[in-house]
C-alpha cells in the first residue's frame, strides 16, 4: 500500500512595494527611492520639444539637458528606434506623430481653460452660442460650446469635427494656414455640399479665404446649417501661427448688420486678449 505524499507548505511570497507615509512629504521622498533616472532624463528630453516646429540637434540638445553628447546620444537612439523621436538627413530629431497627438490634445485642453470664461461672457452678452475650436493635424474639432437659452439657436457639440470651407470656426482655421496645409485640410474633408448657400467652388472658396484674412473674421451665412449665421475669429500664437477660433452662433431671424458688427467686434477683442496669455 503507497504511503500518503505529504505536501510540503508553500511559502507566500511578498512583491516590494513603497512604504506608504502620511502627506507630509515623505512620500515624495519615499518615491524618490524608486525612481529610474534614465526615464526620467528620457521623459526631460521629450518636454524639449513644444511641438511639431521644433528641430533640435544632439549639441543644441546637450547644452540645454547639461548631458555629455555621448550619454545623450543613447536616449536620443533608444527614441528614435522606438517611435517617439524621428530625425531628418541635417541630423536634428523632432517629435514623432505618436508623441504630437498628446502633444496637441494638452495645449488645446490649456487653452480650453483659458477661454472657457470668455465663452461664458460672450454667450451672457448676446444670448447666442459661443464655441472654440481646435485644428488637430488636418481635422477641426469643437472644444468647448456654452449655449444660449433661446428655443430656436445653433449647436455646436464638443468633438464634432467641423467642416473647413462652410462652417465660420472651420474657415477661421483653415485661412490662416499655410496653402499646402490648406490644401490637405480641404482634400481630407471635401467639398461638401451642405445647404443651398455652401461654397463648394474651389477659386471661390480661396478668394473667401482672402476676404477673411484682409478683414480678420470668417461668416457662415446658412452655408453649414440652414436658418444659422456663425462669425469666428482666429486666434493666433505669439508666433503668428493660428490653431484655434472662438465663435458666436445667431439664428439668421435674430441677425442683423449692426448685431454683426457688434459680434465681430467683441470676438476681434476677445481673441486679442486670449493671444495675450498663451504660449
Amino acid at each position: 500500500m503507497a504511503k500518503p505524499v505529504s505536501e510540503k507548505p508553500v511559502r507566500s511570497v511578498s512583491r516590494r512595494r513603497p512604504k506608504r507615509t502620511e502627506g507630509d512629504g515623505s512620500s515624495a521622498k519615499a518615491s524618490e527611492r524608486y525612481f529610474s533616472k534614465a526615464i526620467g532624463r528620457a521623459l526631460d528630453l521629450l518636454d524639449l520639444f513644444p511641438d511639431e516646429h521644433c528641430f533640435l540637434n544632439l549639441k543644441e540638445l546637450s547644452s540645454r539637458m547639461a548631458l555629455p553628447e555621448s550619454s545623450l546620444f543613447r536616449i536620443l537612439l533608444t527614441l528614435t528606434n522606438r517611435g517617439y523621436l524621428q530625425q531628418d538627413s541635417s541630423g536634428c530629431y523632432y517629435l514623432a506623430p505618436r508623441v504630437l497627438l498628446g502633444k496637441t490634445r494638452e495645449r488645446a485642453d490649456r487653452l480650453a481653460e483659458i477661454v472657457r470664461p470668455k465663452l461664458r461672457h460672450l454667450a451672457s452678452l448676446f444670448n447666442e452660442t459661443a464655441s472654440l475650436a481646435y485644428l488637430f493635424e488636418t481635422r477641426i474639432q469643437v472644444l468647448e460650446s456654452i449655449d444660449t437659452l433661446h428655443d430656436v439657436r445653433v449647436i455646436n457639440q464638443p468633438g464634432r469635427v467641423l467642416p473647413p470651407h462652410c462652417s465660420s470656426l472651420g474657415k477661421a482655421i483653415t485661412a490662416f494656414q499655410e496653402r499646402s496645409v490648406a490644401d490637405q485640410i480641404l482634400a481630407v474633408y471635401g467639398l461638401v455640399r451642405r445647404t443651398a448657400n455652401t461654397v463648394t467652388d474651389r477659386q471661390a472658396l480661396l478668394a473667401d479665404f482672402e476676404r477673411i484674412r484682409e478683414r480678420g473674421y470668417a461668416v457662415d451665412r446658412e452655408e453649414a446649417c440652414e436658418g444659422g449665421i456663425c462669425m469666428a475669429v482666429p486666434i493666433r500664437k505669439p508666433d503668428a501661427r493660428v490653431v484655434a477660433a472662438i465663435s458666436v452662433s445667431s439664428a439668421a431671424a435674430r441677425m442683423n448688420s449692426e448685431r454683426e458688427q457688434a459680434i465681430a467686434d467683441a470676438l476681434l477683442e476677445t481673441t486679442a486678449e486670449v493671444s495675450n496669455l498663451i504660449s
